[in-house]
């Protein structure tokens, strides 16, 4: 079968939730992916495998330093490396059969090879012993999701100079890994592998760390990351890369120098500068797209000379989160069959699973008074939280920012352990248009890390009980 009312081209989760979704709305679907298991970066190379070796190392490096001696237990902690890497494919492997179970249940064909277009509704499929398949269909989806950017001034090597999805796969602990960029991927990478035993460096040319961050949450992480030991060179930039047989020589030029230049040498260097839209090779002129600068194109609506070529995910470009990428994957779907499907840009919440943990949705304080907003803040320090202090996990807060002139809530950011199941109440919040009120009037089980969610909304109604 060639004729399909849904053709989704890739099958990670924007490719996946858009396929499933339309399935369920009685289309005929098919999902090509060119990888040779379904389920995209996330699950591959990003997420899903740093979130197992970030749980992993974390229970390594309390073992390894014994953080809980003063409860009276002691650890004796060896590191298998190749064991714990053995662990992350065998559940990456597990996650993308899991994936194709899910297409296979729900009715979508699963079809492999490198798509490209051919005009309105026609896709063609090479696959890897190079034949051809032309498919059509009504509806086209792209979600072909993104892929690291390298330093314009020098290319990866995959050994020496590295990517993030390097980074998850090193057969060997780095004795110093340089890492170029202080955002979600540098931070959380930094983390496995100071944990692990490397000595870790983040270089950033902004001068703070993950700067889309609320500038609190940013600082609070920052001063934690530097305890815990990982050095951080702020407002410097990366201007070359030297590799040598055993190292490479990464040339730095910082904004309080900028005539001079100095040397750090490293046996790993990880350019983590971000992610760019996977959109080459689409032959995206047969339908009259022209992508962005970035190579994004726009997003999740009917575009070019087709009513049926939509765009979900990363190859959309915005937030680059799985999370998001369901959502717009959902919507995509519903409009499709002629609902109402949208996404609620406003809401999505974003996580990094550092220590402590950082968690946010909404708008930031600056954004706020960029607008012209006025906004109370509801601010809670986890210190006072009966949780935190049985866990001995006293550091972080949680900061909601509420619109003065309707009390519904504007952002949240949270930073401190358990912050990333905790966002997914504001998003609920937020979602509901409840104002900060009635979020405060939600009764919170007793010792929980909920509980300073109450008690930041009922600071920002003056109200605060545990202060």
């Amino acid at each position: 079968m060639n004729r399909y009312d849904v053709i989704v081209i890739g099958c990670g989760p924007g490719g996946y939730h858009t396929a499933i979704r339309a399935s369920q709305l009685g289309f005929d679907v098919a999902c090509v992916e060119r990888a040779a298991q379904p389920g995209g970066a996330g699950i591959r190379s990003g997420c899903f495998p740093s979130q197992l070796l970030l749980h992993a190392s974390a229970l390594y490096d309390i073992a390894r330093t014994a953080k809980h001696a003063a409860r009276g237990i002691d650890c004796v902690a060896t590191l298998h490396l190749a064991r714990m890497m053995d662990h992350k494919a065998a559940m990456i492997d597990r996650m993308s059969r899991k994936t194709h179970g899910l297409l296979r249940a729900q009715r979508v064909r699963l079809i492999s090879g490198h798509a490209r277009l051919a005009g309105a509704g026609t896709v063609i499929v090479t696959r890897t012993d190079g034949t051809q398949q032309t498919l059509s269909a009504a509806a086209i989806v792209i979600a072909t999701g993104s892929e690291p950017i390298p330093l314009a001034t020098a290319a990866f090597d995959h050994a020496r100079i590295i990517d993030s999805a390097d980074a998850l796969s090193l057969d060997r602990i780095p004795r110093h890994l340089v890492i170029v960029g202080a955002g979600a991927a540098g931070v959380e990478l930094g983390s496995i592998w100071h944990r692990l035993g490397s000595r870790v460096t983040l270089i950033e040319r902004s001068d703070r760390i993950c700067n889309w961050l609320d500038a609190e949450l940013a600082a609070t992480l920052q001063r934690a990351l530097i305890r815990q030991g990982i050095r951080i060179r702020l407002s410097t930039e990366v201007v070359g890369l030297d590799r040598r047989s055993d190292r490479v020589s990464v040339q730095l030029r910082s904004a309080e120098a900028s005539r001079t230049t100095s040397t750090v040498d490293a046996d790993t260097v990880l350019v983590a500068i971000g992610r760019r839209p996977s959109t080459a090779g689409l032959n995206l002129s047969s339908v009259g797209i022209q992508p962005d600068a970035p190579g994004a194109l726009p997003q999740r609506k009917p575009q070019g000379g087709s009513r049926g070529l939509w765009v979900v995910g990363d190859a959309a470009g915005g937030p680059m989160v799985m999370s998001k990428a369901e959502d717009e994957a959902i919507a995509c779907a519903e409009q499709i069959a002629g609902l109402p499907g949208f996404v609620n840009y406003a809401a999505i919440p974003q996580v990094l699973y550092t220590s402590p943990e950082v968690a946010t949705i909404g708008k930031t304080e600056q954004e706020l008074r960029l607008a012209g907003v006025r906004y109370k803040i509801g601010r809670y320090p986890l210190g006072a939280n009966a949780n935190a202090m049985i866990r001995d996990t006293p550091e972080g807060f949680v900061k909601l920012l509420v619109d003065a002139s309707t009390n519904l809530i504007a952002g949240a950011h949270l930073v401190g352990t358990g912050s990333a199941d905790l966002i997914s109440q504001v998003a609920i919040a937020m979602e509901a248009s409840m104002i900060c009120e009635d979020f405060a009037r939600i009764c919170h089980p007793y010792p929980t890390g909920s509980e300073a969610l109450r008690q930041a909304a009922m600071a920002a109604g003056g109200w605060m009980m545990h202060a």
